[in-house]
């Protein structure tokens, strides 16, 4: 393998790894606020959904992202409501936006466009662009450091730089800021932070709010970004294996990345090598595609004891009068 084709790979890794980074950093709001929120998956769904079919009919990548957002924030409040006012379960209420976005996009999908359940191709102004770096195409033919610059760092979409700058972002709310100091409380003591008459309700509604915009951004990414429209199912469990890298990671940013780039990482080998050959031996296509979803389930299998979740996950508060 040429270092031409290695920068390739880890090129689609970041463009592969970014809408579970982003469902990731979602799920690591929620659950270190102590709602456990399995309905990732549908929230990035919907917000696929509506992202495209909104840019599809304006024309606008921007107003389709701001509908993206839009329709996760109302699946948010919804689990919201279900799990923290009226103290649901929330692993049902989970479900139950997984079940309601895989049927209503497709619904709603074929009673607007009458394209099988599927938005029109986005061209032009209804996709977000690459976004070149200064001198990358002057940089190209230099060793080493110019496939580097050009191919690796230059040629995202900016939602690609969004996902980035996340990280430090999320690493920094939550260590050093009063509301991340708050959060995490709530998550592991929350009839403390109630003590210290600080709004535990508050609080998880801020944390399940955050988690909607960022799955919102996900779900956009996938449809107006990394693919040019929505297909039926185009999520395809990036929900789940963004739990599973959130559960590896331990629920801290960093390694949360890390993570979801190891996965990203597996994605791009099974896109890149279809059929490999290992001494006479050729693996087919469809084990290089199962690749990351059975690292979810061994990681799932190995770390769920492990990894100790916050204390007051999945459990509703209830106030002491």
């Amino acid at each position: 393998m040429d270092f031409l084709t290695l920068i390739q790979i880890f090129d689609s890794t970041i463009r592969l790894a970014t809408p579970l980074l982003l469902a990731c950093l979602a799920g690591l709001y929620s659950e270190r606020a102590g709602i456990f929120d399995i309905g990732l998956e549908g929230k990035m769904l919907m917000a696929a959904f509506f992202s495209a079919a909104i840019a599809a009919v304006s024309g606008s990548v921007w107003l389709g992202l701001l509908a993206g957002i839009a329709s996760s924030l109302l699946l948010s409040g919804l689990h919201g409501l279900a799990s923290i006012t009226f103290r649901g379960n929330q692993l049902i209420s989970g479900v139950a936006i997984n079940f309601l976005a895989a049927g209503m996009t497709v619904l709603v999908a074929q009673d607007w466009f009458q394209q099988g359940g599927r938005t029109p191709s986005l061209f032009g102004g209804g996709r977000f662009p690459p976004i070149k770096w200064p001198f990358a195409d002057a940089l190209s033919d230099v060793p080493v450091i110019g496939p580097i610059y050009s191919e690796l760092l230059s040629g995202h979409s900016i939602l690609v730089y969004v996902a980035l700058l996340a990280v430090p972002a999320t690493w920094w709310v939550l260590y050093r800021t009063r509301f991340g100091l708050r959060l995490r409380a709530v998550g592991e003591n929350p009839a403390a932070v109630d003590t210290a008459g600080v709004s535990v309700v508050g609080l998880r509604y801020a944390a399940v709010a955050i988690c909607g915009v960022l799955c919102g951004i996900a779900g956009a990414y996938l449809a107006t970004a990394l693919q040019a429209g929505f297909v039926k199912d185009m999520t395809a469990g990036r929900g789940f294996i963004a739990l599973a890298a959130l559960i590896f990671a331990k629920w801290r940013p960093w390694q949360a990345m890390g993570a979801c780039l190891l996965f990203g990482l597996l994605q791009a080998v099974a896109l890149r090598f279809q059929n490999i050959d290992l001494g006479g031996v050729t693996i087919p296509v469809q084990v290089m595609d199962a690749l990351p979803y059975v690292l979810t389930v061994v990681i799932l299998a190995g770390f769920v004891g492990k990894a100790i979740p916050p204390r007051a996950g999945g459990e509703p508060y209830v106030k002491e009068r």
